[in-house]
């Protein structure tokens, strides 16, 4: 069992400020930071949303009265800490834009049309083993206005909760050999290229779904030398 915290696994999340990632450089902090102390409400609270989780919840094509439009998939994998081990009764979020590359939110305009049947929002709490599951509809690329031309690969966010507010950790899955890759600054702000790789999902033919969904496999390792990267570390 890991008791140190490993501080070069810290290296594997992308840096504040990233030039070619133009909101980065407003972002980023240009002076030192300044460690604040937990309190105990920070620490042990609160519960956030787990006892909220409704059957169904993650399933992104039944929340509505129709089926939405595009490929279903299935996402899973399992929530594990630096040594392997499954982490159980993490609430896990995702939200995503449709299959034509757009958000449900006032600030995406851009002329890719709305499915009156898909919100692109869904959460659901790890089992025992850190296991999780969704059901969702496979994201579009979609412009984004960082520079000439710019298009984000398709992607899926994910948010980790444990149980107190500062255990949050958030996170985007990639889909394989995406060629917008090359061209993206917001994956290429991780500057390992193996720690970019474990924000790409792995098709899983195994447990996809004969006849009605294929399936991908993204586990999300916490800390560690094979951790995740995490947008907010």
């Amino acid at each position: 069992m890991t008791f140190i915290y490993p501080v070069d696994s810290n290296k594997a999340h992308p840096l504040p400020l990233s030039p070619d990632y133009k909101s980065s450089i407003k972002r980023a902090p240009n002076k030192p930071l300044i460690p604040m102390r937990h309190t105990l409400s920070e620490l042990t609270g609160p519960v956030y949303g787990h006892e909220t989780v409704r059957e169904g919840d993650n399933d992104l094509t039944t929340q509505h009265a129709g089926e939405p439009i595009g490929e279903r998939i299935i996402v899973h994998g399992h929530v594990r800490d630096e040594d392997g081990r499954g982490v159980p009764n993490s609430l896990i979020e995702i939200w995503q834009a449709n299959s034509c590359g757009r958000y449900v939110h006032v600030r995406d305009q851009h002329p890719a049309p709305l499915d009156p049947n898909f919100t692109g929002a869904g959460r659901t709490v790890s089992d025992a083993s850190g296991y999780y599951r969704f059901v969702t509809i496979k994201p579009g690329a979609y412009p984004w206005g960082n520079h000439h031309n710019a298009w984000r690969p398709a992607h899926i966010h994910l948010s980790v909760f444990g149980y107190s507010f500062v255990t949050r950790l958030v996170t985007q899955m990639y889909f394989p050999n995406d060629p917008l890759f090359p061209f993206d600054p917001i994956f290429n702000s991780v500057p390992d290229e193996k720690a970019r790789a474990r924000m790409v999902s792995s098709f899983d033919l195994e447990n996809t779904k004969p006849e009605w969904a294929l399936c991908y496999r993204f586990d999300i390792v916490l800390r560690g030398k094979n951790a995740t990267p995490m947008e907010n570390h």
